[in-house]
């Protein structure tokens, strides 16, 4: 079975070797960022199941990351850690999409109880997203394919994982170095060059359905639009 895979955002550095440490030995994978660029770096770069953010992190705070995350992934758990109980910092994370706080100091077993349940929240939410309707387009995540009146088009695995990321966030802006990170693992020049070309093909497969388009936001990215 796979492991759950958790991004940690923490500054610490005693306390983000004790939680990934911890983690790690009840089953998690667990990605550790120092700071909150690190944190945005690293999620980009790979597909979590949760994430454990610090408030005050530096370069980029806890509340920074957290709404840079809600561009482009609107269901990942968010978990704040802080060392602070202001009514007003619980309520600015929850407002930018956070899902729970824990306050600084607190029991492992407490973190590892929340963890738990954020996790196979997400497991079952994940499980449940593998086909897609778009308008009168039925995707297949799992099987690689689009069906649309009576047509089958066969997918790349690529196809596929760009067309997906569309359907987990439809209307809305995903960024060029967020689908690059996430699909190749880097974002160089000449692989920006083959982005334009599967978003090229993805657009021929999906003609067939004139409401739905791969809109080109300039200079910044792509958004999945059904006009219906």
């Amino acid at each position: 079975m796979m492991k759950a895979k958790i991004l940690l955002a923490e500054d610490d550095a005693s306390i983000g070797y004790i939680l990934k440490e911890n983690l790690d030995l009840n089953g998690y994978q667990v990605v550790l960022a120092t700071d909150g660029k690190e944190g945005l770096f690293e999620f980009n770069k790979h597909s979590f199941d949760l994430c454990i953010l610090d408030i005050m992190l530096p370069k980029l705070d806890g509340f920074s990351l957290a709404e840079k995350i809600r561009e482009t992934n609107t269901h990942v758990p968010i978990l704040f850690l802080t060392a602070r109980s202001l009514a007003e910092d619980k309520l600015r994370g929850f407002k930018l999409g956070g899902d729970d706080y824990i306050t600084k100091p607190f029991n492992f077993e407490e973190l590892l109880s929340r963890v738990e349940v954020f996790v196979k929240r997400c497991t079952i939410s994940l499980k449940e997203q593998t086909t897609f309707c778009i308008g009168k387009v039925l995707f297949d995540y799992d099987g690689l394919c689009l069906s649309c009146k009576g047509h089958t088009f066969n997918l790349t695995q690529k196809e596929a994982d760009i067309l997906k990321i569309f359907c987990d966030h439809p209307n809305i802006i995903i960024k060029r170095d967020v689908i690059l990170n996430r699909v190749w693992g880097d974002n160089d020049y000449f692989i920006g060059r083959s982005l334009d070309v599967f978003i090229v093909k993805l657009r021929k497969y999906l003609a067939a359905e004139p409401s739905i388009e791969i809109q080109n936001i300039h200079g910044v990215g792509f958004r999945l639009v059904c006009h219906l």
